[in-house]
């Protein structure tokens, strides 16, 4: 599977990724980072503890990286839990939000990986 072929399987626009990173070698270079990228784990793991300032930073991390690899299901699912998390003092009326982010994500990474094992 190609990085393209990868982009298509997730319904995400490969060629406004390709318009920023230049060639097809850095997107897959950096989709293949992203598996290594522990803004999901730090997300989980904050909520988990209820420690809502390291969930937002998590998310807001996780937007960020998800903006840049042009993983727009992610992003606007991981936006979505920012905003929730923003300025609040807790993590209360996350769950629906996190269950996106964490469903959005496992699809993600389980294609990333596919295009990892056959390239």
């Amino acid at each position: 599977m190609t990085i393209r072929e990868c982009y298509d399987e997730l319904g995400l626009d490969f060629d406004a990724v390709l318009s920023r990173l230049v060639n097809e070698k850095l997107v897959q270079k950096f989709a293949l980072k992203f598996l290594d990228d522990p803004s999901f784990q730090n997300l989980k793991d904050a909520l988990d503890s209820k420690d809502v300032e390291t969930a937002f930073r998590a998310a807001h991390t996780l937007k960020g990286v998800c903006l840049n690899l042009g993983f727009d299901k992610l992003y606007q699912a991981s936006s979505d839990l920012t905003e929730q998390l923003r300025g609040k003092d807790t993590v209360e009326e996350t769950d629906d939000l996190f269950l996106k982010v964490k469903e959005q994500y496992t699809k993600l990474v389980e294609v990333v990986r596919k295009m990892a094992m056959e390239g």
